[in-house]
């Protein structure tokens, strides 16, 4: 007699998606867009080159640095 081997199929759940992931995906862009808006965008509007030609902070060779205090 001939033996016949049967084995039973893999318990996958690949085909019973609930959407998890996707709402993962979601929330992980979300507060990756918010972050972006938040630090990189003033950033790179900072950088030289868009419009603002940077500060330019002024500094007196002499500063008179005497006190005078009042009797």
């Amino acid at each position: 007699m001939a033996t016949t081997i049967i084995n039973p199929p893999a318990n996958s759940k690949s085909s019973e998606t609930n959407g998890m992931g996707f709402l993962l995906g979601i929330i992980v862009l979300i507060i990756f867009l918010a972050l972006f808006f938040v630090y990189a965008l003033p950033y790179l509007r900072g950088l030289g080159g868009f419009g603002s030609g940077g500060v330019q902070v002024n500094i007196p060779k002499n500063v008179n640095v005497k006190v005078q205090q009042t009797k």
